[in-house]
């Protein structure tokens, strides 16, 4: 399954966005939820889940998860409903920020 160098949203740098709040990652989100793909696991957890880890270091890696997961979990490569986001880890809440929330599916 080949996909568009978009298929998960248009390539960013994470530290060049104006942000309303500092992301540390690149995390994948299903969209209209608040959950992340979570590195080892492969599954999606809801951030405040304490053992989520979904921060990916860059776009391109968070690309390859987002790809390997449609992969294993979608007959068509465009029913996925994922995005790469930007994202941090918040050590006093102990959970993962959406620094967008919730994103939808439809506009």
């Amino acid at each position: 399954m080949h996909f568009p160098d978009d298929a998960f949203g248009d390539p960013f740098d994470v530290h060049a966005l104006p942000l309303p709040r500092p992301a540390t990652g690149y995390a994948v989100q299903m969209l209209d939820t608040d959950t992340l793909l979570d590195r080892h696991r492969g599954t999606f957890l809801p951030v405040r889940e304490s053992t989520l880890d979904a921060l990916f270091s860059d776009f391109a890696e968070a690309r390859n998860a987002a790809a390997t997961w449609t992969r294993k979990h979608c007959a068509q490569p465009d029913e996925h409903r994922l995005a790469i986001v930007p994202a941090s880890f918040d050590p006093v809440l102990k959970r993962h920020v959406l620094i967008y929330g919730v994103l939808c599916g439809q506009p």
